[in-house]
């Protein structure tokens, strides 16, 4: 059976509804209405449906696109570690960058959620395989506390306050949160270039 090519007019509507949904769920939260979402994609809600026959389904792909934005900053901050990077700069940096991109995204801590359930997506898998492989690294360094594993990170990204919170409590809560992970003191030398620990995470 050949399969036709998706046409060009479909592409770009599904990309236009993705991405004002994503505007909008993050910034109202999911009781946004499909009809609204459509009408910020330019589309008619026949052609919305026609894509995402359920909310549920649009949510998902959101929640896929975030994952996939996660995925690419872990794979960056492994990449520096393993040039000879420090652990516990990349650990902080991505556990700030991420909560202060959760303030104003509601669906951000679902995408980190996937990274803490199974089973998991290729996409996830990798996320997870980076992020253990910084942890270990971390572990390597004497930067982390001994105990601390990529599973507890993945949960911590899961709490992360939103824009309910006001901004100097979520400051207090990154600034205790990272305490909670982060060993004070010196690290000690960086793993040979590649090694992170465990090496580079599956698939890449």
């Amino acid at each position: 059976m050949v399969v036709k090519p998706t046409r060009a007019d479909a592409v770009r509507n599904r990309s236009n509804i993705v991405r004002a949904a994503r505007t909008l769920i993050a910034a109202s939260g999911v009781d946004v209405g499909m009809d609204e979402i459509a009408r910020e994609a330019g589309v008619a809600v026949g052609t919305l449906y026609r894509h995402f026959p359920a909310k549920a389904d649009l949510v998902t792909a959101i929640i896929g696109d975030r994952v996939s934005e996660m995925t690419a900053e872990l794979d960056a901050a492994l990449a520096r570690l393993t040039a000879g990077g420090s652990a516990r700069d990349e650990l902080v940096g991505v556990v700030t960058r991420v909560a202060d991109a959760a303030a104003g995204d509601r669906l951000l801590k679902a995408a980190a959620g996937d990274l803490a359930r199974a089973p998991l997506s290729a996409v996830e898998r990798h996320a997870r395989d980076a992020l253990a492989a910084i942890v270990a690294a971390g572990h390597h360094q004497g930067s982390l506390y001994p105990d601390i594993t990529a599973d507890d990170v993945a949960l911590v990204l899961t709490l992360l306050p939103g824009d309910d919170v006001p901004e100097p409590s979520r400051r207090r809560w990154l600034e205790l949160t990272l305490r909670s992970l982060v060993r004070p003191g010196p690290e000690t030398a960086a793993p040979p270039a590649g090694s992170a620990g465990h090496g580079p995470p599956a698939g890449s």
